[in-house]
């Protein structure tokens, strides 16, 4: 599949074949028509990408340690491609939020490699350091059914860039829950030991998922309010445990505390490694 350009891409919603978000296009917003709506504040709009493109960025980067870890051949496959699409969709966002004017970084390059961790807005469930495969799941199946449910009602955003991110975005992040929930029941209601293990990765990570549902002022100003989507999340969660036999941990209130800048030892580690190549070599292409 090829187009002129990314945005192409992203509008081209009759299209059924898979499409990598972080492939086929060297500049992320050719072609966008990427005018500020009328009303929008600039350095919300750029805040608000910030946290959808750092969420996308840093959970991204967590599903690319896992290639070579994987049980199967297919499933090295599949996190590959789930990291790619959440990848593309950080450059995306990340261009988009330094074009609205991001302080003083340029372009995605700047905000991905020149940022320290308190400049980081993602939510902190997609730092979190998995213990094994299972968590691994858990947390990849409330991270997509949550930004699942944000991209569909994203598509409606007044921001034609972050618009069409949306709409072209449900449909990837939906082959992204599904392939997470596959597991969770495929473990859940597999061997004992399988059993306890998916019960202990959805324990673990279960007490991370109020954030996701907590409403930072930005995100009510310029994006969807995401204490709206919790009913939704929570009705396809109880399912899918239901199914996998799992049971369903009690709902935790959240903080803003990841879209306030606020993160763990885990993502200096993350940042280390993402970030070691640019900083040593600055203004070097590859």
């Amino acid at each position: 599949m090829s187009f002129d350009d990314a945005y192409q891409a992203l509008t081209d919603h009759d299209d059924d074949a898979r499409w990598a978000y972080g492939t086929g296009f060297a500049d992320p917003l050719a072609g966008v028509p990427t005018a500020l709506p009328a009303g929008v504040d600039p350095a919300d709009l750029a805040a608000y990408c910030l946290m959808l493109g750092d969420d996308a960025l840093i959970m991204s980067h967590r599903l690319q340690q896992w290639v070579t870890r994987a049980p199967e051949l297919e499933d090295e496959m599949a996190l590959a491609n789930i990291a790619l699409d959440l990848l593309g969709q950080a450059r995306l966002l990340l261009t988009r939020a330094a074009e609205a004017g991001a302080g003083d970084k340029k372009n995605e390059d700047d905000l991905a490699y020149l940022r320290g961790p308190e400049d980081f807005r993602h939510v902190r469930l997609a730092e979190r350091t998995d213990a094994d495969f299972a968590h691994l799941i858990a947390r990849l199946l409330v991270f997509a059914t949550w930004r699942l449910a944000l991209l569909d009602r994203l598509a409606a955003n007044p921001d034609p860039v972050l618009a069409a991110i949306g709409a072209k975005g449900v449909k990837e992040v939906a082959y992204h829950r599904d392939y997470a929930a596959g597991w969770v029941v495929r473990l859940g209601d597999g061997t004992e030991l399988s059993h306890r293990r998916m019960q202990e990765a959805v324990d673990a990570v279960w007490p991370l998922t109020g954030e996701l549902f907590a409403a930072h002022e930005v995100e009510l100003r310029v994006g969807v309010d995401p204490a709206g989507l919790r009913e939704e999340c929570d009705a396809v969660f109880d399912e899918v445990l239901r199914v996998a036999t799992l049971r369903s941990p009690e709902s935790t209130p959240g903080a803003t505390a990841g879209r306030d800048g606020v993160h763990g030892e885990e993502l200096t580690e993350i940042l280390d490694e993402l970030q070691g190549l640019a900083r040593a070599t600055p203004g070097g292409v590859w």
